[in-house]
């Protein structure tokens, strides 16, 4: 296998200017950052849970879980909704956003434990403060949709890729490596993994993210979800574990 064939490619908009392609990448990459002040490190997605039942305790079992997640939960639940409210921000204050509202509520209902929820919503409410605090983003189009009792992390990705001009299918992509990047990190901090099988194990996951996004872009709204016991269950007990690194 050639280096090509495992590296997810982005794909620049036709037409646009090296300049703008450029801007477009490094908002995508500010946003996808591990440093973005929205509290990602604070959850492990039930992972932390998984590697004291022994589910995970090694290389091949953390690149199992994590892929297993990104094909079966993200592929089918997180980027299809992720796609649609992409589309249904709207252009002005005064554009209809109910169908945006929808797919949000429907995001949220998604999450199969109150730790789940909890940081789908968290992680919105953060990315939310974080938009309408940026002095150069004019966020009036969106402020009723930013400032909402609740939202999630997802509304709030497809929001500021909407504002920051970002391509739909850069930001799934980065959506999708926003998450193998902070599910490597807390195996990283988890399980017996050196610095080194971490970037071995981002290298490996990123090579998947394609396949993801277009199976996302294949589904139709009756199709969308699939529930993931094993995940769900993990993310309950690790509400009541007695030691945990992680919060809940």
């Amino acid at each position: 296998m050639v280096l090509m064939d495992i590296i997810t490619p982005i794909n620049i908009k036709q037409g646009a200017s090296k300049g703008e392609n450029g801007l477009q990448l490094t908002r995508l990459l500010q946003i996808c950052s591990a440093n973005l002040p929205v509290g990602g490190f604070s959850f492990s997605q039930g992972l932390e849970m998984a590697i004291e039942l022994g589910w995970v305790k090694d290389l091949k079992t953390s690149s199992d879980w994590i892929s297993s997640n990104l094909q079966l939960a993200i592929a089918s639940t997180d980027l299809p909704l992720l796609l649609r409210l992409y589309k249904a921000v709207p252009s002005s204050a005064h554009a209809d956003s109910k169908t945006f509202v929808e797919w949000d509520d429907m995001l949220i209902a998604t999450r199969e434990s109150a730790e789940l929820r909890l940081a789908e919503v968290a992680m919105g409410k953060a990315l939310s403060r974080l938009l309408l605090s940026l002095e150069e983003l004019d966020c009036t189009p969106v402020y009723s949709l930013l400032k909402r009792k609740e939202i999630s992390f997802v509304a709030g990705f497809a929001i500021a890729c909407r504002l920051m001009k970002i391509e739909l299918h850069q930001a799934l992509t980065g959506y999708c490596w926003t998450f193998i990047d902070n599910q490597v990190a807390a195996a990283t901090k988890l399980a017996p993994l050196g610095q080194t099988q971490a970037q071995n194990l981002l290298f490996a996951l990123s090579g998947e993210i394609e396949n993801a996004v277009e199976q996302a872009q294949q589904l139709d709204d009756d199709s969308l979800g699939c529930s993931l016991p094993r995940l769900a269950m993990a993310s309950a007990w690790h509400e009541e574990q007695y030691s945990r690194l992680f919060r809940s």
